[in-house]
């Protein structure tokens, strides 16, 4: 039994998604907005307050009764929730009672490593699955699934935990059982499926673009299936009578805690969001947070250095490469799923173009669309293994090059924490190709030229907080012993351990790969 573990992809896909969420840890969050998140969660159990009167204005509503509430779904909150609470308790542990540090804190770190391999694993089952569903084979599968965890900016997200990777984990389950009742009837994934779509909303509302883009792949599918008249209207009864009601409920909840924080069904965070800060800035323009130029936020989500998806997704154009050589030869399914996930990217780019932070701010890559774009881009790589000989040698070239490519760029976002070129920007100036600077700031780093060559900026030593974090490898052995506050013993464990782990990582690949091959030739 245990060496049938070892000849399953499935197991062997899990466990590198497994030990790529555990090296890529920095122990911290990865970003205030995550942060503040989890201080939502905590205040649930605790006495503690969901916000803190000393972060106001900075972060913060007034809501019922005058008091201050976060201005985000409860989503993620909610994720982290299980984590928080047994966190909490490890840190009270007497073994950590010398450790008064929170650069990371004992929270933090099992926060982040439990919630982040988790919905890795989650994600890389849930694809791999997806993928099977749409009749491609294990290897094509396998190579789609390593695609999504090594070469779309979810790898970056699954470093810094924002709430990317579990808006992308919800809305391919909900694509994957929707589809799956799609083909089988079977009520039990029509529920699962509509439940994840569902529980999207709790994490942000925008995400019912992500619900209608699922309806509309099983729509486009039936109708390349030339389904009509009756028999169609019979599945949409169907679907109705199990899907709508899930998605009411959680509305429902959503509702219920808008009301809970600021005593209304109807609005969102946005409108309390936008008149606070009027109030303490009347020069304002009366569409904040809406006053971005819908041209300014379009294009630059597509051609910006500083945020383009092509930049920081390169495997979208190999999704446009080989749609445009191959899209005849594409299962109907496929073709589905292509065009239902595209017009999504394009309905939250065109959707974000005219927000004040349009491109994400504080984030690699325009993070309000990279789940979109991930969607879009992922599917490329078994597609091009699939079609190679129609496709050509020289665009396999180029494919396996915008492959190699969309790795590097995504281990280089692991290297530093992600403010550290939105700083030096603020020397260098606009626009900066971002990318480019941050392979910059890994040859100075490691070869110790940050001075030399111009890279340390005043703007990064205006927090010190801030300065400890983006001058560090960002691992979490380098950030303990940058912050100087762990003992040496603990830096070395944690150095031993991620050094075990990249070499595991390194071990299930290779026989993930014998694996495949095996059973190629067989």
């Amino acid at each position: 039994m245990r060496h049938a573990y070892w000849r399953d992809v499935r197991f062997l896909l899990a466990l590198t998604a497994a030990l790529t969420a555990f090296v890529v840890q920095s122990g911290e969050l990865g970003t205030s907005d995550t942060m503040h998140r989890l201080q939502t969660a905590h205040s649930f159990w605790t006495s503690e307050p969901a916000v803190f009167p000393d972060e106001y204005p900075e972060f913060g509503v007034h809501g019922r009764g005058g008091k201050l509430y976060d201005w985000y779904g409860i989503g993620q909150p909610l994720l982290m929730l299980p984590a928080d609470i047994v966190g909490t308790y490890i840190e009270r542990l007497p073994v950590f009672a010398d450790y008064n540090g929170n650069d990371p804190s004992v929270r933090n770190v099992f926060v982040s490593y439990s919630t982040n391999i988790l919905l890795s694993v989650l994600t890389a089952l849930v694809c791999f699955r997806f993928l099977r569903l749409l009749q491609f084979t294990d290897r094509e599968a396998a190579a789609g699934v390593l695609a999504l965890l090594f070469c779309t900016t979810h790898l970056h997200y699954t470093q810094n935990m924002m709430e990317n990777n579990y808006i992308f984990l919800l809305t391919l389950v909900g694509f994957s059982f929707q589809y799956e009742w799609l083909r089988t009837g079977s009520h039990g994934a029509l529920l699962v499926g509509s439940g994840a779509f569902g529980l999207n909303l709790l994490t942000r509302l925008t995400t019912g673009l992500d619900l209608m883009a699922g309806g509309l792949f099983l729509l486009l599918v039936l109708w390349s299936q030339q389904l009509g008249g009756k028999a169609l209207w019979e599945r949409f009864v169907s679907y109705a009578k199990t899907a709508l009601p899930i998605y009411a409920f959680f509305l429902l909840i959503d509702r219920l805690y808008q009301y809970y924080r600021f005593g209304s069904f109807f609005n969102t965070y946005v409108h309390y969001f936008a008149a606070e800060h009027r109030l303490l800035d009347p020069t304002l323009p009366l569409n904040y947070p809406f006053e971005t130029p819908f041209h300014v936020g379009f294009l630059g989500a597509l051609f910006t250095p500083e945020k383009s998806i092509f930049l920081f997704d390169p495997l979208l154009l190999l999704t446009i490469l080989v749609g445009a050589l191959a899209w005849k030869r594409f299962s109907s399914e496929t073709r589905a799923y292509l065009a239902a996930t595209s017009l999504l990217l394009l309905a939250y780019i065109c959707f974000y173009a005219r927000y004040t932070v349009w491109s994400g701010d504080f984030a690699w890559g325009d993070r309000y669309v990279s789940t979109a774009a991930e969607l879009v881009a992922f599917v490329s790589v078994p597609l091009l293994i699939r079609r190679r000989t129609h496709a050509g040698k020289l665009a396999w070239s180029i494919g396996m090059g915008l492959i190699v490519v969309g790795a590097v760029i995504q281990l280089a976002s692991l290297a530093f924490w992600l403010p550290l070129e939105i700083y030096q920007m603020e020397t260098f100036g606009h626009p900066t190709f971002v990318i480019a600077l941050r392979f910059k700031n890994i040859l100075a780093f490691a070869l110790g030229k940050m001075d030399a060559w111009g890279l340390n900026t005043h703007a990064m030593t205006e927090d010190p907080w801030d300065y400890i974090h983006i001058t560090n490898w960002n691992f979490l052995p380098f950030v303990l012993r940058r912050a100087g506050i762990a003992p040496k013993w603990a830096v070395k464990m944690c150095l031993a351990f991620l050094t075990a782990g990249v070499a595991a990582l390194a071990a299930t690949l290779h026989r993930l790969r014998n694996t495949l091959r095996n059973a190629l030739s067989s």
